[in-house]
């Protein structure tokens, strides 16, 4: 099976929690990151002031945050598959106490 290589080449937070991603082939996907934001490394993601702090990883190319929380730039960029498996996932993810 083959993994498509993608890259993010910028975003741009449209309402809380929700990106609009931007990817080298030119394409972008909004992406609701609710329903995913549980668990220990996604968890504290809900805070707003810590999710505002994204960034793209030079490195990698995709959207990480100082808590080191990341995501594929594959998921990302298949968002409208990807998206409800991983929120399916989530479900299982123990909360996290704030």
């Amino acid at each position: 099976m083959q993994h498509s290589i993608h890259r993010v080449t910028a975003f741009e937070i449209v309402e809380p929690f929700v990106l609009r991603v931007r990817f080298d082939d030119e394409t972008q996907q909004q992406v609701d990151l609710r329903p995913v934001l549980r668990g220990e490394l996604y968890g504290p993601l809900r805070d707003p002031a810590m999710f505002e702090r994204v960034a793209i990883d030079p490195e990698v190319h995709t959207l990480v945050w100082p808590n080191g929380a990341d995501f594929d730039p594959a998921t990302l960029h298949d968002w409208p598959d990807a998206g409800p498996r991983m929120a399916e996932m989530a479900r299982g993810w123990a909360e996290t106490r704030g």
